[in-house]
């Protein structure tokens, strides 16, 4: 059913992925020159101090990545009458989740390099919203187990 408390959990999976893609995740700011470099679900941009976007990179695949995410999360919740095939798009979601976060680890890492930061910057929350999701997918899935378990347990009483 869909009242179900996995439900909830999936569908905080889906807002979380609607934060990733609608705040920053990532913001870089160059003590030396005053320039921000900030990275979001689309573009990776170059501020100088003045605010003046210098350079803007398409980050897509990042938006893509995270729509799939959210897109699987809401598709999985309609799934509550096959439990087996509802965990296995929770767990390949989680894989997903684990890439996106990878990605934005490799891009932030990648610019850091490039401009010679001193520090890796500062994680918004945007990027904190993947790992509440990762949670929150995990959550959904031990519940599904517990009602997989129980519907097991009384077909054994019959």
């Amino acid at each position: 059913m869909i009242q179900r408390l996995q439900s909830i959990f999936l569908l905080l999976v889906a807002v979380a992925m609607g934060l990733t893609l609608g705040l920053d995740l990532w913001t870089q700011v160059v003590a030396d020159s005053g320039e921000t470099w900030k990275l979001n679900a689309l573009f990776m941009n170059q501020i100088d101090a003045s605010g003046e976007v210098l350079h803007a990179a398409s980050k897509w695949y990042i938006a893509a990545l995270a729509s799939f995410v959210g897109l699987l999360a809401i598709i999985s919740i309609f799934q509550y009458r096959n439990r087996g095939r509802q965990m296995m798009i929770n767990m390949i979601n989680s894989l997903f989740m684990v890439g996106l976060v990878a990605i934005i680890f490799l891009v932030t890492n990648g610019v850091n390099k490039a401009i010679g930061a001193v520090d890796n910057g500062e994680y918004g929350i945007g990027f904190w919203a993947i790992l509440a999701a990762m949670v929150c997918n995990m959550l959904a899935n031990r519940f599904i187990r517990k009602d997989e378990a129980l519907i097991k347990s009384v077909d054994r009483i019959r």
